[in-house]
């Protein structure tokens, strides 16, 4: 699961801007790091990143070396972070969002169980003091919108939204991301879809706001 956001590096009195995919492999290297206790192999990276092929991983570490984020030595486990890309003068402060993967019917959404790991994200995207989490969308309700199926999704923790917002809502225990529409005696959560299959859902029932979408990324 990658992460979501451009950063800049300085390299050779140059700075070179680094593709979200760039980011988000650093992410994942880390978290890694910091579940398992010690360095990824160059075979368990491209595993767990998806990657096909193992230059597509030199590639990475090359880039992340030359950015002064990390320092290979000999062995099979030689990754050593040296810091984070949001360490340097230029960049923002950051904050940890949790992951929520799949959420089972009844279970609070950021039950420790819940949480599958902890992304690292820009004040600027996530701002303070509102609290955040993502959730990973499943089908294409949303993808005109450009929520794709897999996709990760930034949401703001707040139980009340306005009209026209996309947010996380929880009918009867189970969580669907679509379009709120306020009418005078009635409210629609809207899809927005290339799937004629998709239809409003008319809230003839209680449910609950759990969050307001702010960004989707692809998980990779």
């Amino acid at each position: 699961m990658l992460g979501l956001f451009v950063y800049n590096f300085v390299y050779m009195n140059k700075v070179i801007k680094l593709t979200q995919k760039q980011e988000e492999f650093f992410n994942i290297l880390t978290d890694f790091i910091r579940r398992e206790k010690i360095p990824p192999t160059n075979r368990e990276i491209l595993k767990t990143m998806g990657l096909k092929s193992p230059r597509s991983v030199v590639q990475y570490l090359d880039i992340l070396e030359e950015g002064g984020y990390i320092q290979r030595g000999k062995g099979a486990r030689n990754i050593k972070i040296l810091k984070s890309p949001y360490d340097n003068n230029n960049s923002s402060k950051t904050v940890k969002v949790p992951v929520v993967g799949y959420v089972p019917c009844g279970v609070p959404f950021l039950a420790e169980e819940n949480i599958e790991k902890q992304i690292v994200v820009s004040e600027k995207i996530a701002k303070p003091p509102y609290k955040y989490f993502m959730l990973r969308a499943i089908g294409d309700s949303m993808n005109k919108a450009g929520i794709n199926n897999g996709d990760l999704v930034l949401v703001r923790q707040q139980v009340i939204a306005n009209n026209g917002d996309m947010v996380v809502a929880l009918i009867d225990d189970e969580a669907t991301i679509k379009r709120l529409r306020l009418h005078k005696d009635h409210i629609i959560l809207e899809p927005d879809s290339t799937n004629p299959e998709h239809c409003p859902i008319v809230l003839e029932r209680d449910f609950r706001i759990q969050g307001v979408v702010v960004k989707s990324m692809p998980e990779i």
